[in-house]
């Protein structure tokens, strides 16, 4: 029993553990380096899968009634987008500065939406979960209507236009946050006795949140070992990233507490869909701006994992 309660305390550090050993227990194996492709697609199935199933178990107790506007959402979003908005003006005003990098990779920080499975760790932490899922699907729409803008004047593309942008976005984003709400409200509706037995087991999202973590942190260890990138660059992005982070986690909870969800309001900002991150970073800006998202991951897993310690402790 000392075991399993240890284990449950400690889920997430002992996911992130596992997943930096993980990495490098399998790339120290000779007879494994053939298998590497295809265990790069399996993760890339099963990741999606696993964020899919924690999402629809999470949205099964979250009924259409239960999502509602809050004042501290328009704080929330006035405050991504004005950082958007500053670190392009600063972007466009130093074009050609070696602190370029750092920059971008501060902005993709900053504009990134909300993580789907904020709700899943806000739950843990004895949180609202319908409000910050109502923040991630709106925070989401408005940076799918903000980057197209925004994106090319801080890092002129050729052929990034708006229509183009915005449906990657949307395609990016949308399938794995609204399909498993979607799909929830469905068994909810014509299957209540399915919904109710899978309530029954309020932390297996949870769970399965943590092998999908397992999973991230993995491959933002790969990422990492085979970047190319200075050391010393690298430690610049990880101190920015790490700034950015405590600083969301910081603004969040003060808002929030305004309005008496400090939890949400620390979530909603501080927790982010770091796979966004890269796929921005490789895609919209300069690649090495990706190992933002990666180191991202980190942080914003530590916090979530100090906070669950605290919670226990009170």
């Amino acid at each position: 029993m000392n075991v399993i309660s240890f284990l449950r305390n400690w889920t997430l550090p002992i996911a992130i553990l596992a997943g930096v050993a993980a990495y490098f227990i399998y790339v120290s194996i000779p007879w494994l380096d053939g298998t590497h492709a295809a265990a790069a697609q399996i993760v890339a199935i099963v990741q999606p899968l696993l964020i899919f199933s924690m999402l629809f178990l999470t949205f099964l107790s979250i009924g259409p009634h239960d999502l509602h506007l809050r004042r501290w959402h328009l704080w929330h979003i006035l405050i991504q987008l004005g950082f958007f908005a500053a670190l392009t003006f600063v972007l466009v005003m130093i074009a050609d500065s070696q602190y370029r990098i750092v920059l971008e990779s501060a902005m993709l920080c900053l504009l990134c939406p909300t993580a789907t499975a904020a709700a899943v760790v806000t739950r843990k932490l004895d949180g609202n979960p319908a409000d910050i899922t109502t923040y991630t699907i709106i925070i989401n729409i408005a940076i799918a209507l903000t980057a197209p803008v925004l994106l090319p004047i801080a890092h002129p593309h050729e052929g990034l236009d708006f229509l183009p942008t915005f449906r990657l976005i949307i395609y990016k984003v949308f399938p794995l946050l609204i399909c498993p709400l979607i799909a929830a409200w469905g068994v909810r509706r014509y299957l209540p006795g399915l919904a109710g037995r899978l309530r029954r087991y309020p932390d297996l999202a949870f769970y399965l949140w943590a092998v999908a973590l397992a999973l991230a942190i993995a491959t933002t260890v790969k990422a990492i070992m085979h970047s190319r990138v200075p050391v010393g660059m690298l430690i610049a992005i990880g101190a920015v990233s790490l700034v950015c982070c405590l600083l969301q986690f910081f603004l969040g909870k003060i808002i929030g507490s305004r309005y008496g969800e400090h939890i949400e309001g620390g979530q909603a900002l501080g927790q982010k869909n770091t796979v966004f991150i890269i796929w921005l970073g490789y895609t919209f800006l300069s690649p090495v701006t990706a190992v933002a998202g990666g180191m991202y991951s980190i942080w914003h897993n530590v916090f979530n994992s100090y906070q669950l310690y605290k919670k226990r402790k009170s």
